[in-house]
This record gives structure tokens, sequence and C-alpha cells, in this order.
């Protein structure tokens, strides 16, 4: 049985537009480390920073904690043991304690990205032996979205309460997400052992879900599953009953009204990270499939709030 022990949580104030962070110092969670669930492995800091311009930052000492930053738009760039990578859109790295580094945003595209700062007794388990970015290539038996929807569940657990319960759960899925950095092909074998259950319109759709982000054109899709344009759109249809660029756009929608469930990105910035440049444009889109506004939604889901 849990108890419930109150834990100071900081929500940190805003440096950059759209940011998220939670930080747990150190003496606010000092009291859970004697259970084994927690000090092996927990968060002490988590965040979100959507195309933040300018962000750097440099720790030429180190620090006492790993870092995951998982880059999810734009590019950026780390340095460590004298040498400079460039980082984009879908790679990831984890700096490990005691390491001198230093990153930054490009500021022609500057990055996106997920980042949370860990530690434990197998903390440095979970590092890869060579420092560098991973690619985590978007293809039919990925798990991109699943990647991202864990670090939002984990983000939202630690946002929900200050109780015991709810850290030891975030620390438990922190096992997992990290773990699916670390084991890409294993991660990913599970889906394509799955997907050789589904049907192809189905593995449509998987692919669509991972690539939700982007602008994708019919030629593209139908290419990637081997079949001619007109073929794919009069299957796609005939298992759907809508055509495949209808069916992409009422998924990006979807995700749209999942980003205003459960962040606080304005409608500007999450559609921009859909991919819609023109927000008048996502503004009616919206409103056709939702029948109503953006900001309306956004009301309607605080006014309705447990």
């Amino acid at each position: 049985m849990y108890y419930l022990t109150v834990m100071p949580i900081f929500a940190v104030k805003e440096g950059f537009k759209g940011q998220r962070i939670l930080s747990f110092p150190e003496e606010s969670i000092r009291s859970f480390l004697k259970d084994v669930r927690i000090k092996n492995l927990y968060i002490t800091r988590i965040g979100f920073f959507p195309e933040v311009k300018y962000h750097y930052n440099n720790k030429l000492e180190g620090v006492d904690y790993c870092i995951l930053i998982y880059c999810i738009q734009g590019k950026g760039w780390f340095e460590t043991g004298q040498k400079k990578y460039e980082v984009k859109h879908d790679q990831f790295f984890i700096l490990p304690s005691q390491v001198s580094y230093s990153f930054g945003a490009n500021n022609e595209d500057p990055w996106s990205i997920y980042w949370i700062h860990f530690k434990g007794n197998v903390a440095l388990s979970f590092v890869p032996s060579l420092i560098h970015p991973y690619s985590i290539d978007p293809d039919k038996y990925s798990r991109i979205q699943e990647r991202r929807d864990m670090i939002e569940e984990i983000y939202s657990c630690l946002e929900s309460g200050f109780i015991k319960e709810y850290y030891v759960y975030a620390c438990s899925c922190l096992h997992h997400l990290l773990a699916s950095f670390l084991y890409l092909q294993a991660f990913r074998k599970i889906r394509q052992i799955h997907s050789h259950k589904q049907g192809t319109m189905e593995q449509v759709i998987h692919y669509m879900k991972e690539h939700i982000h982007e602008k994708l054109r019919l030629e593209r899709i139908a290419v990637q599953f081997h079949l001619s344009v007109s073929q794919f759109s009069f299957l796609f249809k005939q298992y759907t009953s809508h055509s495949p660029i209808d069916y992409f756009i009422r998924l990006k929608i979807q995700r749209a009204c999942q980003y205003m469930d459960l962040t606080r990105l304005k409608v500007s910035e999450i559609a921009l990270l859909l991919g819609f440049e023109d927000l008048s444009y996502f503004s009616r889109i919206f409103s056709k499939v939702m029948k109503m506004s953006p900001s309306a939604y956004r009301n309607h889901i605080r006014d309705n709030q447990a």
C-alpha cells in the first residue's frame, strides 16, 4: 500500500516561449531514496523546449546527473571530449555524469527537445558506451509516437500530484523509456512482429502516425508500400471510407486535441508542431473536423476538467 507524502515540485519560470519544466530538488526526494524502486533510477528534472532559438548550456565541470536530450524537430549541437556533433530531428544523445559538456540550438533552425535529468545506482548503465547522436529513423515498424507518448505520460504523472505513488510510477516508466532509446531494434521488433499480423492499410495508418508532425505527399506513402497512387488511394478509401490525405489531416487534428489536453503549448505552437505553417488554415481545418475552434475546444477542456 502506498502512503501519501507531499513532495515539493517546482514548475520553473518560463524562459523560452512554450517551455515546460518540472524540477525535483534532491532535498525534496531524499526520504524517497530509501525505496529501491526509486534510488536505482530517478528523475530530478524533466522538460520540453519548443523551437528554442539561442538555447545554450555549458557545464565545464560536469554535473552529478545524466542527461537525455531527444530532438523531435529542428537542429542543435553538443560538444564533449573535444568533439562537436550536429543533432537533427529524430536524434537523441545521453550524457553521463561528471563529464564536461556544452550544447545548444541551431540559430537558423532551432531544435525542439524533450530532456530529462536522471540519477541513481544504475543510471550510468543507461548511457551508451559511445557518446554521439543516435538516429531514430521513422519507418513502418518504428514506434516514435509511442516513445513521445511515454515522455508525456511521465511528465503528466509527475505534474499530477506530489505523492510518492506518482513518483514511483514515473521512475519505473523511465526504465522503459531509456531502454526504448538504447535498444532500438528490440523496441521495434515487437512492432514488427505485430505488424506482420496486420493488413497493409493498418500499417499505412501506423506510418501516418509516425509522421504526424510532417507534411506527407500521397506519392511518398504509396511508394513506401509498393503501390501505385491510384491503387493506394482506392484501397485506402475502401478500408477507411476517407481519402488518405483527409484521414491524415484528421489524425493531425486528433493529435492537436491531445496536445491541448496534455500540454500548455499555444495553439500557434501546436499548429507548427504538426506541420501547419498557416495558423488560420489550421484553425479552419480544426473547426471543420471538431465543429468548434481550437480556442473553444481548449475552453471546453478547461471547463470540464475533473
